[in-house]
């Protein structure tokens, strides 16, 4: 098992569940202190490989996933790895890809999409999930999510 995030790590947020996951803007330098075990990186274009173990989601800024089912493959992956692993979940800026992404990983821990996307706002950016087409996108989540979609 790998050692998790420190608390206080800048942008990790723990979900209900206990989960810790960072959230970041790739725009921006590295945090100084630990890396992740696993980056999930939310851009149009292949980032480059970082020395971690990443997957990457095709996703044009203030836009959807270009293949919304594997996105939400690799999301359940990296909230399935959080509780064990330094999980990171990383576009751009850090916010609304970001943050339609943590949303995402609420809704698998059984919160209805609304509430995922207040949770987040609440409790990483307040500015997360951006526009009305990544709100729809939580709740494609949840319709897809399914009854075994409660906390593991």
């Amino acid at each position: 098992m790998t050692e998790k995030w420190k608390t206080d790590t800048p942008r990790v947020i723990q979900l209900p569940s206990g989960r810790l996951i960072r959230g970041r803007g790739l725009r921006y330098d590295l945090p100084e202190g630990q890396t992740p075990t696993l980056a999930v990186h939310l851009t149009d274009h292949q980032p480059p490989d970082p020395a971690w173990e990443s997957l990457w989601v095709p996703w044009r800024d203030f836009w959807l996933p270009a293949d919304p089912v594997d996105a939400m493959r690799k999301l359940r992956l990296a909230y399935e790895r959080a509780p064990s692993e330094r999980v990171e979940v990383c576009c751009g800026g850090g916010v609304g890809r970001t943050g339609t992404a943590l949303s995402a990983m609420c809704v698998f821990e059984g919160m209805d999409p609304k509430e995922a996307v207040t949770w987040v706002r609440r409790n990483y950016h307040s500015r997360a999930v951006e526009v009305p087409w990544q709100r729809r996108f939580i709740h494609q989540v949840f319709a897809s999510a399914g009854p075994d979609s409660g906390q593991s």
